[in-house]
C-alpha cells in the first residue's frame, strides 16, 4: 500500500474494490449525503471506486481512501478530481467522512493535506471546493483550509452551486 498524503493523524491511499464496506458507510448514509443529488446504493458505491481507480491511471489523482493512522481504518475520502464547475473543468477538493468520525478536524486535516500534495505535484493555479450552497459544514472545511467564497451559480443538480477557491 502506497501512502499519497500524510498527516498527523491520517493517511491517504488510493481506494480499491476492498474498501466497498467502509466506503458504503459513507455514502449511503442519508444524513452525510443530504446535500449530494443521490444518496448511493451498493452498485452507485462499487461505480464510486471503479471511477476512481480510473482517474489515477488517467490523472495520477483521485479520491483517496481516508485512513485514520492509529488503525489504518478507512473512515472516507478525499483528494483531487477534474470536475465541471459553471462550465469549466477545474480541480476540485472534494471530501466525505463517516458520520461517526465528523467534527473532529478530520475532513479539514485531510482537505490541507490534499491541498499541499496539489500544489507540490501539479501546476494547477487554484483549487476548488463546490457544493450545494445549503452545506455549511463543507463551506466551513474549504474556509478552514484557506479557500474563499469565489461565486455561486444554478445548476441542475444542487439548484445552487456554491465554490470556494484557494490560488498558489
Amino acid at each position: 500500500m502506497k501512502v499519497i498524503v500524510e498527516t498527523d493523524r491520517l493517511f491517504l491511499r488510493q481506494m480499491n474494490e476492498d474498501d466497498f464496506d467502509a466506503l458504503y458507510l459513507v455514502l449511503a448514509d442519508t444524513e452525510i449525503m443530504q446535500h449530494y443529488p443521490y444518496i448511493f446504493d451498493e452498485k452507485k458505491v462499487r461505480e464510486w471506486i471503479e471511477r476512481n481507480m480510473n482517474r489515477y491511471k488517467e490523472t495520477g489523482f483521485g479520491l483517496w481512501a481516508v485512513c485514520l493512522k492509529k488503525t489504518g481504518e478507512m473512515i472516507g475520502d478525499c483528494g483531487l478530481t477534474l470536475q465541471n464547475i459553471d462550465g469549466e473543468i477545474l480541480p476540485e477538493i472534494g471530501y466525505h467522512i463517516r458520520r461517526d468520525c465528523q467534527h473532529k478536524g478530520y475532513a479539514k486535516e485531510a482537505a490541507k493535506g490534499v491541498m499541499d500534495w496539489a500544489f507540490i505535484n501539479t501546476d494547477y493555479p487554484a483549487l476548488y471546493s463546490c457544493c450545494k450552497y445549503t452545506n455549511e459544514a463543507s463551506i466551513r472545511t474549504a474556509e478552514s483550509v484557506g479557500m474563499r467564497f469565489e461565486r455561486e451559480y444554478p445548476d441542475e443538480a444542487n439548484g445552487t452551486t456554491h465554490v470556494s477557491v484557494i490560488y498558489r
